[in-house]
């Protein structure tokens, strides 16, 4: 580092990841070890239970996975462009580099890597965050890259959403994170709820809290779509415009959300016109067979002989009709 009057015109720092950073990682490594456990006694089920257990919990876990790691992501929108642009602060020096925005829930990210990365004999590849927690963060953020000497092209994008800039972007894009942060945290709330009715004897309330689960998360897309009516930003390096599209994440979300729309409208359908076959998925037919057997009016008789031997008395109505006991030994 060399200092030019006294301004520190670079710095060192140390590259974060920006689509996969630590928190993503970490859910996902915490739902691979929940998936990891139930493969583990999968083959304690018997039958097909197996398979249909294998099914719906992957179902399940995929759902909720997808809720919890795009509320982290920062590729719900992002843009690439190449470009040949100035590269440091008091120099006129250019460079050839790939330059992208990348767009999240909680802010942006900037990416800058030379074409090739090594110019100027230096490494060019560069990935700078600027969070938009409460309303003066993003610019606080912002200021601390002026002072820490960022790169020009990073400057450059992330000053167009400050709250001061005429793209007038910052407001909407940071109500629209929050809005859509909301609603995915209250649709994974509903996703577990969902699970533990699944569970139970009541299906077809889960399959409802499915569709709750589904309209949260098109609430989310809908806040997070809402930005594209702002005018856009023009971010231009020379002839060149960087232009955004929405990316992985939102799309992920609305394919979620329209999954779990599809199966809370097939178990609310099953249940009404065919529940055995619906309770045969979920694993609950012994209390289907218990309650036919008080339907039909089964009694056991237990006794025990002279020799020891515990014999059990099988009685239907039937046996009123004048017909014989079943016996077991």
């Amino acid at each position: 580092m060399t200092l030019s009057d006294g301004i520190t015109p670079f710095y060192i720092h140390g590259p974060t990841a920006f689509v996969f950073a630590v928190t993503v990682i970490v859910v996902i490594l915490v739902f691979l070890v929940v998936a990891t456990s139930f493969l583990i006694i999968l083959p304690g089920i018997r039958g097909r239970g197996r398979i249909y257990s294998f099914c719906r919990v992957l179902v399940s876990l995929f759902i909720g996975v997808i809720i919890v790691v795009v509320s982290f992501t920062s590729d719900w929108e992002e843009g690439y462009v190449t470009v040949n642009t100035s590269y440091k602060a008091f120099t006129k020096e250019t460079i050839t580099a790939r330059v992208g925005l990348h767009i999240g829930l909680s802010g942006i990210n900037v990416t800058l890597k030379g074409l090739p990365v090594s110019q100027l004999n230096e490494t060019i590849n560069y990935n700078e965050n600027f969070r938009w927690k409460m309303e003066l963060s993003y610019d606080e953020d912002c200021y601390k890259g002026f002072e820490r000497g960022l790169p020009n092209p990073i400057l450059y994008i992330s000053e167009k959403f400050t709250s001061r800039s005429p793209c007038l972007v910052n407001g909407q894009y940071r109500f629209s994170g929050h809005y859509t942060t909301a609603m995915m945290w209250v649709a994974f709330c509903a996703w577990i709820i969902s699970n533990v009715l699944f569970s139970m004897s009541t299906i077809v309330y889960g399959g409802y809290m499915s569709l709750v689960t589904s309209t949260f998360m098109l609430f989310g897309v809908i806040s997070f779509g809402t930005t594209r009516n702002v005018p856009p930003c023009l971010i231009q390096f020379g002839s060149v415009t960087l232009k955004t599209h929405l990316s992985v994440s939102f799309w992920l979300t609305l394919a979620t959300a329209l999954l779990c729309f599809v199966l809370g409208v097939l178990v609310i359908v099953m249940d009404t016109f065919i529940p055995e076959k619906l309770r045969a998925f979920f694993i609950l037919n012994g209390e289907e067979d218990h309650k036919d057997e008080m339907k039909h009016g089964i009694i056991n008789h237990y006794f025990t002989n002279d020799c020891g031997d515990t014999i059990i008395l099988k009685e239907t109505k039937d046996s009123f009709k004048g017909k014989d006991f079943v016996v077991y030994t």
